[in-house]
């Protein structure tokens, strides 16, 4: 299901003593996270804070909002969660967002059958693997690959696939 606004990170700690904000991004890299003038402090984006800088440092980001300008007023910041909002994000066709995924149906791409729904997403470097829960109620492993996933179709809810033989069924 499409979302207005998904998580961008979560605030670790503090960098330095003028207010900067150690984000741990939960995005593929950090780089991701520079094209936000604006995040937000909630989920339905009612609360918007203007970004004043932002860089990669190491696996982290390194943020400067508006309004915080000490390290004690950072430190309070500290846990919380930040939003973007999904208009900014300008994704590439064929890409989506993990949290928007979660959820989703798993259907057959040729015959409209239903294996179960999306619970989870592995990101294991040489490819994403989506944790499939059967309609029987058993995991399925199912690689994130092409020759696999057919399309993502998270407006409807749903992903069409064309599982590797063996995976959802016993085939020698």
């Amino acid at each position: 299901m499409i979302k207005p606004y998904l998580e961008l990170g979560q605030i670790v700690g503090t960098h330095g003593v003028r207010g900067e904000l150690r984000l741990n991004p939960w995005c593929d890299t950090p780089d991701f996270a520079k094209r936000f003038k604006t995040l937000y402090f909630d989920k339905n984006g009612e609360q918007p804070v203007t970004v004043l800088s932002c860089r990669p440092h190491g696996n982290i980001v390194l943020l400067r909002l508006e309004g915080v300008e000490s390290v004690e007023a950072a430190e309070k910041l500290r846990s919380r969660m930040l939003y973007l909002n999904r208009d900014d994000a300008h994704l590439a066709p064929g890409t989506w967002f993990i949290e928007e995924l979660i959820g989703c149906e798993a259907l057959d791409a040729d015959d409209g059958h239903r294996y179960g729904t999306l619970t989870e997403v592995s990101q294991t470097g040489a490819n994403d693997v989506w944790h499939i829960t059967g309609t029987d109620g058993r995991e399925y492993l199912l690689p994130a690959i092409p020759d696999v996933v057919v399309d993502a179709d998270v407006a409807n809810n749903r992903v069409l696939i064309r599982p590797l033989k063996g995976i959802f069924d016993d085939a020698d």
